[in-house]
């Protein structure tokens, strides 16, 4: 196909940026979604001035409705996504019962109900043209509890739960499913994150020096290409995957023990 379409949400920034730069290098018409309309229109500009043909359409996926007729026009026009990664996401740190129950909300509405909202606008005609792959983009978060992430780690969960109901029921129709699990990635929510990460579990949340999001990326789309479930870029990561119920059990008790002498509210 002339420039088959990927469709990246949270592609103004971040690993969704640097997935709309690798696959629009190869040729590939990428549509960022973003809703800060200020950083998509640089985003869209400096991947132009490298000529790849971009689409940017300012875009709150929390709002399914206008996802819905944003990939639809996207899809009538350029033809069925080859590729949809869900990249868009929040993290607002804080113990559970110390933070206001609103943020748990924001995080829901776009790490969760927005993925879902994307890929159901993208998927039936995925698996109408019979090919194409979906990536989610959970985190390790999404592998392990994390202290002060309880709102972050839920959403992030259900990502991962909901990829891995997807991989059977898209199968059939061609179109594959991955599900990233990155850890600390160097990008804008990190910084936002990093400063209301809470104290005393912070040595334990930041495990190593961050990714870059190149790198996330480019683990990502091999990952898919080679029919992988789940990418992992980190060697730490995949033995959490792999190992299971073991090492979380283990990391649960390591958090414990920082926690210790902690009161709830």
């Amino acid at each position: 196909m002339n420039h088959p379409l990927a469709v990246i949400s949270g592609g103004s920034s971040g690993i969704g940026l640097a997935c709309a730069r690798l696959l629009g290098g190869e040729g590939c018409r990428v549509a960022l979604l973003g809703r800060d309309e200020a950083r998509l229109a640089a985003a869209a500009g400096a991947l132009r001035a490298e000529g790849i043909a971009v689409e940017a359409r300012c875009l709150d996926v929390r709002d399914g409705p206008r996802c819905a007729r944003v990939v639809d026009a996207l899809a009538a026009e350029f033809g069925p996504p080859l590729w949809v990664i869900a990249s868009a996401g929040i993290v607002e740190p804080g113990f559970f019962l110390d933070q206001d129950p609103a943020l748990l909300e924001e995080q829901v509405a776009t790490n969760l109900l927005g993925t879902c909202h994307l890929v159901r606008a993208a998927a039936p005609a995925m698996a109408e043209a019979g090919r194409g792959h979906i990536i989610l983009v959970s985190s390790g978060a999404g592998l392990f509890g994390v202290a002060g992430y309880g709102g972050y780690c839920a959403t992030k969960f259900a990502v991962r739960g909901l990829g891995e109901v997807l991989r059977i029921e898209l199968a059939a129709a061609g179109v594959g499913v991955t599900v990233a699990v990155p850890p600390d990635t160097d990008t804008p929510q990190l910084a936002h994150e990093l400063s209301r990460r809470p104290r005393a579990i912070a040595a334990f949340a930041a495990g190593g020096p961050p990714l870059s999001a190149e790198a996330v990326a480019r683990h990502m789309i091999r990952t898919a290409r080679r029919g992988g479930f789940l990418s992992a870029p980190s060697w730490k990561l995949r033995a959490i995957a792999a190992l299971g119920d073991l090492v979380r059990h283990r990391l649960a008790a390591i958090q414990m023990r920082l926690l210790v002498g902690r009161r709830a509210p």
